[in-house]
């Protein structure tokens, strides 16, 4: 069992030490006030976590997976998601790469008497500012590619295709390759 430890302990060290791992991921938090006539207003307090973690192979090609958890303090819908995706930087300069993610994703949507599967499979492009050697300013910009629905209780199931570039599509984090 040491010799496995060890084993494993050796091959994170040399990945980590070759500057080849990535970790970082993006985070959010908004306050909504939700006000009906002749009842008290309310706020909602959204958040949103998104760990990352990757592996860079050379400097065109890399793969990584990505978490995400939302929710809000009152109650309503929750999500949980997973997506494993495979990365190739187009551009690459001292300051500016710009990337395109491929990947398929998993979520699962509860609360509220909600109960909703998806899966989605498609390309998210982005691009990444390097503030230094090891810290990267990276923003992902829409989705293109195809998501599936389906809600458990109701059993209706939705399909969608296409390109969805919007304000509420953009996702900025930081990076830190070690």
């Amino acid at each position: 069992m040491k010799k496995i430890l060890m084993t494993l302990v050796s091959v994170v060290f040399a990945m980590t030490a070759s500057a080849q791992v990535y970790v970082g991921g993006g985070m959010g938090i908004s306050t909504t006030t939700v006000k009906v006539k002749g009842a008290d207003s309310k706020d909602v307090t959204s958040y949103k976590f998104v760990p990352e973690v990757g592996y860079n192979f050379n400097d065109k090609i890399a793969a990584g997976v990505a978490f995400g958890w939302e929710g809000s303090n009152k109650g309503g819908l929750k999500t949980v998601e997973v997506n494993p995706y495979a990365r190739y930087t187009f551009v690459k300069s001292q300051y500016v790469n710009v990337f395109v993610d491929g990947g398929i994703g998993y979520k699962h949507v509860y609360g509220d008497d909600s109960d909703i599967d998806g899966l989605y499979v498609g390309f998210k492009p982005g691009v990444a500012v390097n503030l230094s050697n090891h810290l990267s300013f990276v923003s992902h910009i829409g989705f293109i590619g195809w998501e599936h629905l389906k809600d458990n209780d109701t059993k209706v199931k939705t399909d969608d295709w296409g390109v969805d570039v919007d304000g509420r599509n953009i996702v900025f984090g930081l990076y830190y390759n070690f």
